[in-house]
């Protein structure tokens, strides 16, 4: 695709539509800028001319005989039943300024209800440099959480406090205990875990410091655990303080739930990294006639600052594929069209038997590769289940198949009997 003009934003869309491709396209460019249904008194030419949306091009592809989704027109007599196509359109940037909930307002906005389509899904995003460059990124991103982590080079290896929720923060910090003396770099809050009467941010933030903190002394290294602070703004300002005055090294954010202007304001007031999870995901991508695509997400939240984001991984518990999976952790790691780069997060299902193939994928360990049950289930114990992992990454590395790897490790012999059988 084209670079942007230096004053020019671009989005791609898939649609699919009863009416005529160029109609369609043109209705959309009119509706996410100065048009509406009818022309307006105001609207004068000079305007649509300055301020008006361009369809930079259609790319027509194979037509479908039923609509993808409820709701849309019915093709015209003697139409094809209803067309589908690639559209890319174009907007000046003083359409929105330097304003991210503006200009997604601007590149999807009433878009998704218009009964013209009977699917539409925003693929991509490209923002000029002038864009980018007003927004400082993320903070600590890769090198920064590395370091923080007390690491030289990835991967990061961690999990996720389980059970999700029940449990106290004496039992939360006792279970931390035996997370990081087996060797993990990270551990992380479930999202479901936020202030609860059974554990409270303050207690939980407490019990769990003072394991990390005693270990650290001890060690001269201290493991990373992202406390997930959202909610509300003054009371995710009020746990990030909290947790800097007793050492903590990460928060987390529900993104999609506390959103972007919330995610800006941390970004600007937090010293610590910021463990992005994008749950609800599926809202936007699961269905492939409705939503926006990855590339959009990262471009936008990177921009608003968070350091980690969730890809999901390899052969992974969602119904993401592993190709969709793929692309994201490469665009996290190599982002094109205005983002930053971020540590991407591997999740949802993993073991140690994704690592070889993920490696294979990725070619990169600048990357947070998590197992909730994929360690504290491993039939061994916790310990077993780091090991297992740890092993399965250093041989990946060194070229090694998980199959050679079983040979030589009790530890990967067991997770794949268990886990196999488990899948």
């Amino acid at each position: 695709m084209p670079e942007p003009t230096d004053r020019q934003i671009r989005a791609i869309y898939w649609i699919e539509t009863a009416w005529p491709l160029a109609k369609a396209a043109a209705s959309m460019a009119g509706e996410q800028s100065c048009g509406t249904f009818v022309r307006v008194p105001g609207e004068s030419d000079e305007l649509r001319a300055r301020h008006g949306a361009e369809v930079v091009r259609i790319e027509p592809l194979p037509s479908a005989s039923q609509p993808s989704l409820p709701g849309a027109v019915s093709p015209a007599p003697g139409e094809k039943p209803y067309h589908r196509a690639l559209v890319e359109l174009a907007w000046p940037i003083e359409n929105t300024g330097f304003n991210l909930p503006n200009l997604m307002a601007t590149v999807a906005g009433n878009l998704f209800e218009l009964k013209a389509f009977s699917g539409i899904k925003l693929l991509e995003l490209h923002l000029p440099e002038v864009f980018r460059n007003h927004y400082s990124g993320p903070r600590h991103g890769v090198e920064g959480t590395l370091r923080l982590a007390g690491m030289d080079k990835g991967p990061v290896i961690g999990t996720i406090i389980k059970p999700s929720v029940g449990l106290s923060p004496e039992q939360t910090a006792r279970q931390v205990q035996t997370l990081i003396e087996a060797g993990l770099d990270f551990v992380k809050d479930d999202e479901l875990m936020g202030d609860p009467p059974h554990s409270p941010f303050p207690e939980r933030v407490d019990r769990v410091m003072k394991v990390i903190n005693r270990y650290a002394d001890r060690t001269g290294r201290k493991p990373m655990y992202a406390f997930n602070i959202s909610g509300d703004i003054d009371d995710m300002r009020r746990r990030h303080d909290y947790l800097v005055e007793r050492g903590g090294t990460c928060i987390m954010l529900s993104l999609n739930w506390v959103g972007i202007p919330a995610v800006r304001a941390m970004a600007a007031h937090s010293t610590l990294p910021i463990h992005g999870h994008r749950n609800g995901w599926g809202i936007f991508d699961r269905s492939p006639a409705l939503g926006m695509g990855f590339q959009v997400y990262h471009t936008l939240f990177s921009l608003a600052g968070i350091d980690h984001v969730h890809t999901n991984g390899l052969r992974n518990k969602f119904c993401e594929p592993d190709g969709s999976v793929i692309a994201s952790i490469r665009q996290c790691l190599d982002p094109r069209g205005g983002g930053y780069r971020l540590m991407p997060v591997i999740s949802s299902g993993q073991w140690a038997g994704q690592v070889p193939d993920t490696w294979r994928a990725i070619g990169s360990t600048d990357l947070m590769y998590l197992c909730g049950g994929g360690i504290t289930a491993h039939p061994g114990g916790i310990a077993a289940g780091v090991r297992s992992v740890r092993q399965a990454w250093d041989g990946a590395l060194q070229g090694k198949t998980l199959d050679q790897l079983a040979q030589i490790s009790e530890e990967i012999r067991q997770a794949i009997l268990f886990y196999e059988r488990s899948s």
